[in-house]
């Protein structure tokens, strides 16, 4: 009787956190394709018939979890100052409100290649305010996108997503795609986020480690979404990324769409920024491009891990210095068996 022994390997499902892959700050995993290999005895004899079936076949599948969470942070002091001079002493961190079994690496990340998704809101409701906003968003994309390094897109959305320039390193394409959006309709602002973390930050082909983020303009209004506000934000944690928001409310009011946007940038670790007149709306784009290059990254192994698909709190604390804030994703989606 002749056996024929297949040995599939399964995608690895990897978790690693914050803006940076899942592979490393927010990177999803190309899904492996299962690769059969056969082994044969050196004096067994080939087959009289090659095509024919074998009269008996041994399948083993082996299944491999990788059991470590990455996660992206930043740290200021009590005036808003980041702190660049941490070490990983400095740090507790707790996953499901539990001490973790293991720092497994730690170190100040400066200069990690950005993906980087700008979404705009051009419904109606931005009307008036829409040339400043496209201006601002081309002076950050000038400024943070290095050619060959990083790379960006562009997606516009009313009632509907528009990608207007896909990803690329190119200034010029992506202040091009910020002029061709033009403001008319709905707001479905939840889809777009959506959109953009699944189609372009999730999918997308990664060579390596990098830092996902996505910059949100918009009043905070949604009224023409198929999804929710938390489905949006589950995706983002999904594909790791970051998202900063600006609001373009400039009453000087907070008002109902500015406290959706805090809700969106806190779950995924970004920040929510409110200028109180639009020429503010470039400090904003300034400040988040200082703090893409100024962060720090974990890898963590959990001290109790289940691949249960179920979502997993995360919690970092400064030892010894309660004027720090650590600010980070607030958790991740195991993955499932």
């Amino acid at each position: 009787m002749k056996f024929r022994l297949t040995i599939q390997f399964l995608a690895v499902q990897t978790l690693l956190f914050c803006s940076f892959g899942a592979t490393s700050f927010g990177q999803a995993p190309e899904p492996a394709s299962p690769a059969p290999t056969q082994e044969k005895s050196d004096q067994q004899a080939a087959p009289a018939n090659p095509g024919a079936p074998p009269s008996d076949e041994i399948t083993a599948t082996i299944r491999k979890t990788v059991n470590e969470v990455n996660v992206v942070f930043t740290v200021t002091d009590k005036h808003g100052r980041y702190v660049k001079n941490m070490k990983k002493d400095d740090f507790k961190v707790l996953d499901d409100s539990k001490p973790v079994e293991e720092i497994r690496s730690f170190y100040s990340e400066a200069d990690l290649p950005l993906l980087v998704g700008l979404l705009v809101d051009a419904s109606n409701s931005i009307r008036d305010r829409f040339k400043f906003e496209q201006e601002s968003a081309t002076e950050f994309l000038n400024q943070t996108i290095r050619p060959r390094y990083d790379q960006a897109f562009v997606v516009g959305f009313d009632v509907t997503p528009e990608v207007t320039q896909d990803f690329t390193d190119d200034t010029e394409k992506l202040s091009v795609g910020l002029h061709a959006l033009r403001p008319g309709g709905g707001t479905a602002m939840y889809d777009a986020l959506y959109f953009a973390c699944r189609d372009k930050l999730l999918k997308g082909a990664q060579g390596g480690p990098v830092r996902k983020a996505i910059v949100l303009l918009s009043d905070g209004e949604d009224n023409q979404s198929h999804v929710t506000r938390e489905e949006a934000i589950e995706m983002a944690q999904r594909a790791e990324v970051i998202v900063y928001t600006i609001s373009t409310n400039v009453s000087g009011l907070k008002q109902h769409g500015d406290k959706i946007l805090e809700r969106i940038a806190e779950a995924t670790g970004g920040r929510a920024f409110f200028p109180f007149q639009i020429t503010d709306v470039a400090n904003a784009f300034a400040e988040i491009q200082d703090e893409l290059r100024s962060q720090y990254v974990l890898a963590y192994k959990p001290a109790d891990f289940h691949a249960d698909g179920r979502y997993h709190s995360i919690e970092i604390l400064a030892l010894n210095q309660k004027s720090l804030h650590v600010r980070s994703r607030k958790g991740y989606f195991a993955p499932s068996q």
